[in-house]
């Protein structure tokens, strides 16, 4: 669809946690693009509670009010609940929660879904960059990828390296997991969206390499892609800053949600 200057990309978001909050306050500045439905549990709470659009809480998507577009940014078990129905609708999905790709099938659920409605998904880089080249490279053969994804040792709290090591304790750093980054996304969800999006670019889930690592020297989240195929060889790291709202989240996630969507809206997309 085309959208015309006085048109807006009529948007669909799951989830009102860190992500969702803060992408919606930035599109508030943005004429071509309205937030027209917020998807949450207990929608009677969020009643006046959401931007300064007002958007509709709801518990389901309304297909009726027909939006151009869902953004899930709730988590794993959303992508099943939310995005799979509505590619069926026929209405695209930009899908943040990449890491719930590793759970098997559900690739073919999104892709099947996606054919029903003749529509699309699109997987959002999130807090990583690279990745429209490592798609490319992936054309000409890729040999090997590895990812190594390095943050400060309490913003692993809640998941299993706590059960392993004295996180506040840490004096240099530790490696917590080294696998597959299937295996990494099942154990480290929260965690490891951006190995899942590194893998679905490459190499695929169960080839691409993964690290992860407890570092004290680091106050950002720390990413580093390193591959090798006929295209040459790639070696990038990213050092982003966490989320304020929510340490454990890039802030580079939100925007890249807020660049998926003035992609869409705007006449020029880069």
């Amino acid at each position: 669809m085309n959208y015309t200057q006085q048109t807006r990309l009529k948007v669909a978001l799951v989830g009102y946690g860190a992500i969702g909050y803060s992408a919606c306050h930035i599109l508030e500045a943005d004429p071509r693009i309205a937030i027209d439905q917020i998807v949450v549990r207990n929608a009677e709470k969020w009643g006046g509670k959401g931007p300064a659009q007002a958007p509709r809480f709801v518990e389901q998507v309304d297909y009726e009010r027909r939006p151009d577009v869902l953004v899930e940014c709730a988590g794993h078990s959303a992508v099943a609940q939310h995005v799979v129905p509505t590619l069926s609708a026929g209405i695209p999905c930009i899908v943040v929660s990449v890491g719930a790709l590793s759970a098997p099938g559900l690739v073919e659920q999104l892709e099947q879904a996606a054919r029903k409605g003749g529509t699309s998904v699109q997987l959002l880089s999130g807090a990583i960059g690279g990745i429209d080249a490592l798609a490319a490279a992936r054309i000409g053969g890729l040999t090997s990828v590895r990812y190594e994804g390095r943050k400060p040792p309490l913003a692993w709290k809640g998941t299993e390296a706590e059960a392993a090591q004295d996180l506040a304790s840490i004096t240099a750093p530790v490696c917590i997991f080294e696998g597959s980054a299937r295996e990494a996304a099942r154990r480290f969800p929260k965690n490891a969206n951006v190995a899942a999006t590194v893998a679905l670019a490459g190499l695929g889930l169960d080839k691409t390499l993964v690290a992860l690592f407890a570092d004290p020297g680091t106050s950002e989240n720390q990413h580093r892609i390193v591959a090798n195929g006929a295209f040459g060889s790639l070696d990038l790291t990213l050092c982003g800053k966490p989320l304020e709202a929510n340490p454990k989240t890039s802030a580079l996630t939100v925007f890249s949600v807020v660049r998926a969507l003035a992609n869409r809206a705007h006449p020029l997309a880069i």
